[in-house]
């Protein structure tokens, strides 16, 4: 068997007990594993989130299900105790029913992050603490340190497995209790310790979707949630006219490009979505250039307090999709409210989205894009300024 790093389970000595969220993929059998061999008292638990064949229309379908069978199977091998907890109904209202309001205020959520912050970092860890557990496991790719009695978190060794960006809202207290086992590993490392551990997991694929939108259609979700929501109205150019008409806002995206159904002699993109106007707004790409973003429901990982670091402004790479490199930008706090200013612009940003902040690996925090705005004052852009913002308008710093 390999060696374990404990690099970290920083605090914790073997033999004591600690529970790991196995959501039945291989990530988290792993870590499961990597603790039962080194001598740690494992508790598996598993989260019933939803009614899979429900979420999709469709009868019969078993992913949630073979999820659950799998996270059994793997800790009867490594015969740890497995608990199922049915978390339907939180899920349906912290998640799902928040995903689809954000949709339907024209927004682009990210649920993933959604979970962590409001289910397995919140309910689930609270349940970890009730079974007498040192820490709350986790397959996520990030990793965690204690520096000076404070923790921070970090991305992961593998890039391309990073999911810091999805963690960006656990606060400081919730890293106490965590530990990241594979923040230090590339997957195919992982994948080589699951053979190793003859897993019966050990080649099942990785799951690529939303989870309760396995499909990819995420405006059948929302319209089966809330079919008397979706209304049809214009889309509309960014000059006024009216070029067509659209069967409801949730089909569309900003910086979405096909399946507009509109014909300009020039690519068209979907620029903002006016939810008030039941408008899709349309125009060419330059339209689609931001370079200042301004956030909600703001959660700072850094050092000190945020409105007293950022008050004259501090440099940060920020991240606002999962998928791009950190850039360079400048965050600070104006009228009380956190703003982003990007070192070079941005297209097709959406209210919804996260934008998490960076120093190098570390992760300082981020919050969610409340409003979008361009400061370029060029000629070309005249006919496309505009701010695009959805009708959440808090901001609050957490510290």
């Amino acid at each position: 068997m390999p060696d374990f790093d404990p690099l970290d389970l920083q605090g914790l000595q073997p033999g004591a007990r600690v529970v790991v969220a196995m959501s039945g993929g291989v990530d988290s059998s792993v870590a499961a594993a990597m603790l039962e061999q080194a001598g740690f008292d494992v508790i598996g638990i598993t989260l019933q989130l939803y009614d899979h064949g429900e979420a999709v229309g469709r009868s019969g379908s078993c992913c949630a299900g073979r999820d659950i069978a799998d996270a059994r199977h793997v800790a009867e091998a490594l015969g740890i105790p497995h608990y199922v907890l049915d978390y339907e109904k939180r899920f349906q209202h912290r998640v799902i029913d928040e995903f689809a309001n954000s949709y339907l205020a024209g927004e682009t959520p990210v649920p993933c992050v959604a979970c962590n912050q409001n289910i397995k970092f919140l309910d689930l860890l609270e349940t970890a603490n009730e079974l007498g557990g040192k820490a709350l496991v986790t397959g996520h790719y990030v990793q965690s340190r204690c520096v000076s009695n404070s923790w921070q978190l970090h991305q992961a060794v593998d890039a391309e497995r990073d999911q810091s960006y999805f963690l960006f809202a656990t606060q400081q207290e919730q890293l106490k209790q965590l530990r990241f086992p594979l923040g230090g590993l590339a997957k195919s490392k992982t994948r080589e310790l699951a053979k190793s551990y003859n897993l019966p997991v050990a080649e099942k694929s990785d799951s690529q979707d939303i989870c309760f939108v396995p499909t990819g259609r995420y405006s059948s979700v929302i319209e089966r949630l809330r079919p008397d929501a979706v209304e049809p109205g214009d889309i509309v150019h960014v000059d006024g006219r009216v070029l067509g008409s659209h069967p409801g806002i949730v089909h569309y995206t900003v910086g979405q490009r096909r399946g507009l159904g509109v014909a300009q002699g020039e690519p068209m993109y979907v620029v903002r979505l006016d939810v008030e106007r039941r408008q899709v707004v349309v125009g060419p790409r330059e339209c689609l250039m931001i370079d200042q973003i301004y956030l909600r429901d703001t959660n700072w990982l850094g050092d000190g307090r945020l409105d007293e670091i950022a008050e004259d402004g501090i440099d940060v790479h920020v991240k606002i999709r999962s998928t791009q490199q950190p850039q360079a930008a400048r965050l600070s706090i104006d009228d009380g409210k956190p703003v982003v200013e990007l070192a070079r612009p941005e297209y097709g940003v959406s209210p919804g989205q996260a934008c998490v902040f960076y120093n190098g690996a570390r992760v300082l925090g981020g919050g969610w894009i409340a409003s979008t705005n361009t400061i370029d004052n060029s000629a070309a852009n005249v006919g496309c300024r505009h701010k695009n913002g959805s009708a959440q308008s808090a901001h609050v710093i957490a510290t």
